[in-house]
């Protein structure tokens, strides 16, 4: 097996993770909207001690970044073909599903003093319903646009 050179793998890298930075943000902006329709963004908001809209996005945005950024780490050099890339980010989407909205959320906002969220973990209801579609919506735009980006970074570095 054959293996490049230091410079070429970290070259590599973060062109793959420049494309699951993108991927995150487009997942991000449809996601977020989603979230915003559901009166969503002032809890987020709440993750960093706030409850504006504006903050809410903001901490979206940072988390979609570094979603997209890991799913590039992780999966970059599985996610060979824009459809093994868009079923990988659907199943990365439903796996923060689970670790974001039905665990680390809730306990954390509880840990912050929104006393009576961790009763919320692992609860489904309307809420977590349509927290799972834009999480699912959010993994196959990111693998989509990780997909098509991704690998043509890549071969240019």
């Amino acid at each position: 097996m054959t293996t490049g050179s230091p410079a070429m793998t970290r070259s590599v890298l973060v062109s793959r993770a420049g494309a699951g930075v993108i991927g995150g943000l487009v997942g991000g902006i449809v996601f977020g909207l989603m979230t915003a329709a559901d009166d969503m963004l002032p809890m987020i908001a709440m993750l960093v001690g706030a409850e504006s809209v504006a903050v809410g996005w903001l901490v979206h945005f940072a988390i979609a970044i570094f979603i997209g950024g890991t799913f590039a780490v992780i999966f970059g050099r599985l996610a060979r073909s824009w459809w093994v890339s868009t079923g990988i980010g659907l199943l990365y989407g439903a796996l923060w599903w689970v670790l974001g909205s039905m665990l680390i959320m809730p306990l954390w906002l509880e840990l912050v003093g929104n006393e009576g969220m961790a009763e919320m973990v692992l609860v489904w209801n309307d809420t977590t319903r349509n927290s799972l579609w834009g999480h699912l919506v959010f993994g196959v735009l990111l693998g989509l646009v990780y997909g098509l980006l991704g690998q043509r970074m890549a071969t240019r570095s």
